[in-house]
């Protein structure tokens, strides 16, 4: 009973993609040439951008619909566009020739003109092969002889319907076409899918160019990670210096003169010994501080989820914090999380003129998923010397990832992931 369910439901799933492949592949590759073609009258640098970011998120479903329905993995093979992209005339020249120069794009015209045929050949199979079966039955009940009395000459498959018993044989041949489907439609399914991931995983060469770029990303970041370090310990060393180290010399130097006025002058010492309490108490408060910046207590003593409710419970406008965590993130990973989501709470504070502030913080599928969103103004981009880049490069120490979405009147939204495991 399972098979014949999954067998029906894959008809269903291979109806969807025979439309889907048809219809949108044929689309999208017109499309596609088209405006390439009016790339030398200058109107395709306008045009296929658009177009071609339609063929990526065309087949960015297609690639999500292979993993859900029969598990097939397709990973994502395109070259990141530069940060600080240009906007304007040029800004679409440079995007147009970065997709034009991506392998990444002429495989998915490939695949367009594939899944348009062979694609939509493996899909119209799994549903055609129940639904004959409806056919052959509805001529079996009679319906051959007025087509055969007017004249149409019907074919089932490679049976003549000419007779009663030529319309029974095509009844029982629709069975066996019914039984076929329950045995092979859904490897007939993942046969589209994997035909597509011919086409729509990267090649060694791109595999070897991505792991290329990740070597100097890492590189890249580690280096910011130890310039970080270092002006973190300096940041430390001045706080100390010009903090707590000047009160506690300071009280050392009052309790040096109580001590030689607590016999002659009482009421001095006792000014100087009630300043000297207040002195310790703000050098106390200031270490604290310290040491809250640098790994605050509530985050080592109760996580990340906590950490940042009580980090929202301190900002000036209201905010939801949405946690979803199962367990503890690695110390360094739930560090610079907490330190990324307090510089984007700031920000948004500072620029963002909000009212409003939203933190979404899960786990799933090996990542650290953080979203923080304002109701603000908008306008936020990452850019040399933005407080985003900052957090970008923080979290590319650990592999992570910043994306911002932030147009003119708002909302903005930055997310972040850190691949991670939970203890």
């Amino acid at each position: 009973m399972t098979r014949l369910k999954d067998a029906v439901i894959a008809g269903a799933q291979g109806l969807y993609l025979a439309i889907v492949s048809l219809v949108g592949s044929i689309v999208l590759f017109v499309f596609s040439v088209v405006s390439m073609a009016f790339l030398l009258l200058g109107v395709g640098f306008l045009t296929t951008p658009a177009i071609l970011m339609g063929v990526r998120r065309y087949a960015d479903a297609h690639r999500a619909r292979a993993a859900e329905w029969s598990g097939v993995q397709i990973p994502v093979p395109y070259r990141p566009f530069p940060a600080g992209k240009r906007t304007g005339l040029t800004g679409q020249v440079e995007r147009c020739s970065l997709m034009l120069k991506d392998p990444a794009t002429w495989r998915d015209l490939q695949w367009l003109l594939v899944n348009m045929t062979a694609g939509f050949t493996l899909a119209i199979f799994p549903p055609a092969l129940l639904l004959y079966m409806v056919y052959g039955w509805v001529l079996a009940l009679g319906v051959w002889k007025p087509i055969h009395e007017a004249g149409g000459g019907e074919w089932f498959a490679w049976i003549h319907v000419t007779s009663q018993s030529t319309a029974n044989q095509a009844a029982a041949l629709g069975v066996g076409f019914f039984v076929l489907g329950v045995l092979v439609n859904t490897s007939l399914v993942r046969s589209h899918f994997l035909l597509a991931r011919t086409f729509l995983a990267p090649t060694a060469a791109m595999r070897e160019r991505q792991l290329a770029q990740r070597v100097d990303r890492l590189t890249e970041t580690r280096h910011d990670a130890v310039d970080n370090s270092a002006a973190e310990l300096r940041r430390i060393e001045r706080d100390l210096h010009d903090g707590a180290q000047a009160r506690l010399v300071a009280m050392g130097m009052d309790l040096g003169t109580i001590e030689a006025l607590i016999e002659t002058n009482p009421a001095r010492a006792k000014q100087l010994l009630a300043k000297a309490r207040h002195d310790s108490g703000e050098a106390l408060t200031e270490l604290r501080d310290l040491v809250r910046g640098i790994h605050p207590p509530v985050l080592a003593e109760r996580g990340l989820g906590d950490a940042v409710k009580a980090l929202a419970l301190r900002l000036p406008i209201p905010t939801e914090v949405d946690v979803e965590l199962p367990g503890r993130v690695e110390a360094p990973v739930e560090s610079a999380a907490y330190f990324a989501v307090s510089e984007s709470l700031t920000n948004a504070i500072k620029h963002a003129g909000a009212d409003r502030i939203w933190v979404d913080v899960h786990h799933g599928d090996g990542m650290l998923r953080i979203a923080v969103t304002d109701n603000g103004k908008g306008g936020a981009a990452l850019g040399a010397g933005s407080g985003l880049s900052g957090i970008e490069r923080r979290l590319g120490t650990f592999d992570g990832v910043l994306a911002v979405s932030s147009p003119a009147g708002g909302p903005t939204m930055v997310t972040m992931e850190i691949p991670c495991a939970l203890s």
